[in-house]
């Protein structure tokens, strides 16, 4: 899959046929376009951000990720506040 973001990231963009076809054996047609939209929704937020030169806000640290939360951990913590 990383693969087949990468070539959808290139300009030109060009998917082997032989790759697709590969793709085609994991996922159903409709993933296969859910796939392929979000890939190239990032592509557009990517360039939209570049031309505009938008820039990290610093809502996290660099190469960090944050996981959310998880409605059990905002219960453990609520009760962890009560207490």
């Amino acid at each position: 899959m990383l693969r087949y973001a990468d070539c959808m990231t290139d300009t030109p963009v060009e998917v082997p046929d032989d790759m697709f076809d590969e793709l085609k054996r994991i996922f159903t047609p409709a993933q296969l376009v859910e796939l392929t939209s979000l890939i190239a929704w990032e592509n557009y937020r990517a360039r939209f951000n570049h031309a505009f030169g938008a820039e990290a806000e610093g809502f996290s640290e660099p190469g960090y990720c944050a996981i959310p939360a998880t409605r059990r951990s905002y219960q453990e913590a609520a009760k962890r506040q009560r207490a």
